[in-house]
C-alpha cells in the first residue's frame, strides 16, 4: 500500500501499537534487479513491515542526473508494491531521508554496505530514539547503472553486439 505522506507517522505509530516491528529503507528503485530483491528481501527480515521510501522523480533528477529515472515514481512505487518483501511505500523528495526517518521512526533502518554510520546522515536521528541500523552488503555487479550501461552495449566486453 502506498502510504500518504501526512498519515505517515499516525499509520506508524498504529502499526507499534499492534505490536509490529517497523522496518525502513529506502532509495531510488529505478530499474529493479536482482541486488533490489536480495537488498529488500533481507531488510525485510529484520522485523514484521518493511517500509519503503522512494525518491522522488525531481528527487532522482538531483541525485543521478537528467537522464533518471528511467521509470516514473508511480510505475517504481508499483513494481516495489509487487515484490513480496515489500508491505508499504512512501514518497519523499528531499536530498536524504532524515525528516522521513524521523515521522516513521523505525525500530530499524537498512542501507547497503556501501554505507557506514559515519557517512550515513540518517544514523544520528534512528539512534536518537533508540533505533538500529543495519548495514546490508550489497550484490556485487548488480546495478541499476550496470543494467543501463549493459541496454546500451557498453558493458565491457559487448561492443556492438546485436
Amino acid at each position: 500500500m502506498l502510504i500518504d505522506r501526512e498519515n505517515v507517522t499516525r499509520f506508524c505509530e498504529d502499526l507499534r501499537q499492534r505490536g509490529k516491528q517497523v522496518v525502513f529503507t529506502n532509495g531510488c528503485f529505478d530499474i529493479i534487479h536482482a541486488g533490489h530483491v536480495r537488498y529488500l528481501t533481507t531488510a525485510k527480515n529484520f522485523g514484521d513491515v518493511l517500509i519503503v521510501g522512494l525518491n522522488t522523480d525531481e528527487s532522482v533528477k538531483r541525485l543521478k542526473g537528467a537522464n533518471r529515472p528511467i521509470n516514473c515514481q508511480d510505475d517504481r512505487a508499483e513494481v516495489l508494491l509487487g515484490l513480496k518483501a515489500v508491505d508499504h511505500v512512501i514518497f519523499f523528495g528531499e536530498a536524504t531521508a532524515e525528516n522521513l526517518i524521523a515521522e516513521v521512526k523505525p525500530a530499524v533502518y537498512v542501507k547497503g554496505g556501501d554505507y557506514t554510520l559515519e557517512t550515513l546522515p540518517e544514523a544520528k536521528i534512528i539512534q536518537s530514539y533508540g533505533g538500529r541500523v543495519e548495514l546490508v552488503n550489497l550484490v556485487a555487479g548488480r546495478s541499476t547503472t550496470n543494467v543501463i550501461q549493459k541496454i546500451l552495449g557498453r558493458e565491457q566486453g559487448l561492443g556492438n553486439r546485436d
